[in-house]
């Protein structure tokens, strides 16, 4: 081989490289970064049964009795406590509920998306929500069933063994694995929420991942959010802080002891680390932190809240 030979063959080689880390830094920048909208919100498509009573929920709302740590009104009881476990820090809400549609969702910037984020704290505000936590975070995935609040978003399975949320019309919880339904079937039995996190903490009562379960790659102890039933129209939603000095943070394991000491029969965990926020009355509550260093929200792409 001529030495012309041998630089036309490394000039070859070094443009298929450059093309390589350019095309490499596209999909990574594709998937994690820009953003890309499917779907605007239309608040009219939302498929509720108690728009008869919105005028009601509105005044019960103006007539609400609220303090730091507690909300009453005729529909609606949410009282927050915050405990030790474990050296972390747990919030607890325990919510009541006349209504199963009151448990509502919301996605960032009303668009339903790849990459769209707000802060929880953001999008609680712009939907006048009382209490709030991190959902799902859909966004950061391209698979996995989305509906919410009644509508049909994403139908595409993430696997036959994901385990999701069903929050029905009527407040029943559910968990189901996509394997087993579709998503049409879902919206076509009464789903009103559908999240595609977990893996679920307690079925019927019951502890149901082991001491070396964990989401992904991540550390055994983290900041968590989980949301659970405990019967009928009674919930908790549960947020632990975590990666600081003052809080350790739980692993799935202890999460689950922890929903399963307030009572409930099924939980479900939701998406944690970073984005595990919750929302109260206009604060955010708890310390999120991704690193450990500095107390800040992570941007999110939904949630689940009640409203006032």
């Amino acid at each position: 081989m001529n030495r012309s030979e041998k630089r036309r063959r490394m000039h070859w080689s070094a443009l298929y490289a450059a093309v390589l880390v350019l095309f490499s830094a596209y999909v990574l920048l594709d998937t994690f970064v820009i953003p890309r909208s499917y779907a605007i919100v239309q608040r009219d498509e939302v498929q509720t049964d108690t728009d008869a009573n919105t005028d009601a929920q509105e005044n019960d709302g103006e007539n609400a009795v609220i303090t730091d740590t507690s909300y009453e009104s005729e529909g609606v009881s949410i009282k927050l406590t915050t405990s030790r476990y474990d050296d972390t820090t747990v919030y607890t809400a325990d919510i009541v509920l006349s209504e199963g549609q009151t448990l509502e969702t919301a996605l960032a910037n009303d668009t339903f998306g790849r990459n769209i984020t707000q802060k929880t704290s953001e999008i609680a505000a712009a939907n006048q929500a009382i209490l709030a936590v991190n959902g799902d975070y859909y966004g950061a995935q391209n698979s996995g069933y989305v509906i919410r609040n009644g509508v049909l978003y994403r139908s595409t399975s993430s696997g036959s063994d994901q385990e999701d949320l069903v929050i029905y019309k009527d407040g029943t919880f559910e968990v189901i694995r996509e394997g087993d339904v579709t998503a049409q079937e879902l919206l076509d039995n009464g789903a009103w929420q559908v999240l595609s996190f977990g893996p679920q903490l307690v079925a019927d009562g019951d502890i149901s991942v082991s001491e070396n379960d964990e989401v992904g790659r991540a550390m055994a102890n983290n900041p968590r959010s989980a949301i659970g039933q405990i019967e009928e129209g009674h919930y908790v939603i549960v947020v632990a802080d975590g990666r600081t000095s003052e809080s350790t943070g739980l692993s799935l394991y202890q999460l689950a002891q922890f929903m399963q000491d307030l009572g409930v029969e099924t939980a479900y965990n939701l998406d944690g680390g970073g984005s595990s926020t919750l929302y109260f009355n206009g604060s955010v509550v708890n310390n999120p932190t991704t690193n450990g260093r500095h107390i800040s929200e992570r941007s999110v792409s939904d949630i689940v809240y009640i409203g006032a």
